[in-house]
């Protein structure tokens, strides 16, 4: 028997499944183990290649009669906000974000929960409990980072932190060009904070300070509402048979 090593990807296909983002359509992925020495070194291949990471799965859509998911990335240097995108940064002033180890809190699972149960109550991850929670945010082979953001504190106006509620957190994979934000959520209640392009604009700022060229967003769907919002963020470059397209409106 043929004996691989870790550091060898093998790609696997799923069986067919309903298409979560277009009604009447079927999905199958193309998956991959992120582990060992080189996991850093082959999501970043990966990503490049349109493959997005789920703990220590990497996987890309690979439908039979579809292909409207189309990989997009932010190009953080040239980022022009919309009017919108100027006013919901004015509006959430008061909150700040902090990158820091990703390490899971009943904090962060509690919005976490609320945030399912309001937005994703008939989804695949509606049943996660704390310890699936836990596993998501730990269960990495590569460069990840979580970002809190929180209400300011006290004590902002000495070290520039929050100290205050917990608003939303960005799951978050440091990537050698860029920053791919692999999964975010936010408080149901703060729904008038439009806190998803908060954060969709703060990482393309820490980008820039970074020095990364891009942020990652995954797929972008075309005629899907839950997935329309990605298209907005100009310029941006899309994975196309071709290669990666630049794309200014």
């Amino acid at each position: 028997m043929t004996q691989h090593s870790r550091d060898t990807p093998q790609f696997y296909l799923t069986a067919p499944s309903p298409c979560p983002y277009l009604a009447g359509q079927e999905e199958r992925k193309v998956f991959t183990h992120l582990v060992g020495e080189r996991a850093g070194e082959l999501n970043d291949l990966l990503t490049h290649g349109g493959f997005r990471r789920s703990q220590s799965i990497a996987y890309r859509p690979a439908c039979e009669t579809c292909r409207a998911c189309v990989s997009v990335r932010v190009v953080a240097a040239d980022f022009k906000p919309s009017r919108n995108m100027r006013r919901i940064a004015e509006r959430n002033a008061d909150v700040v974000g902090e990158m820091r180890a990703s390490t899971p809190t009943s904090e962060q699972y509690s919005v976490f929960r609320g945030y399912l149960d309001a937005r994703h109550r008939d989804g695949g991850m509606a049943d996660m409990t704390v310890l699936d929670y836990a596993m998501m945010i730990e269960d990495s082979h590569v460069d990840t980072r979580l970002v809190e953001y929180r209400r300011r504190g006290p004590d902002s106006g000495i070290n520039g932190r929050g100290a205050g509620q917990l608003l939303a957190v960005a799951l978050t994979d440091v990537l050698s060009d860029g920053l791919s934000m692999v999964y975010s959520f936010f408080d149901p209640d703060a729904g008038e904070r439009s806190l998803g392009t908060l954060m969709i604009l703060d990482h393309i700022e820490r980008a820039k300070r970074m020095n990364l060229q891009y942020v990652y967003l995954g797929y972008w769907v075309p005629g899907s509402r839950k997935m329309d919002y990605k298209g907005r963020f100009l310029p941006q470059e899309r994975l196309l048979p071709a290669g990666w397209s630049r794309v200014e409106s």
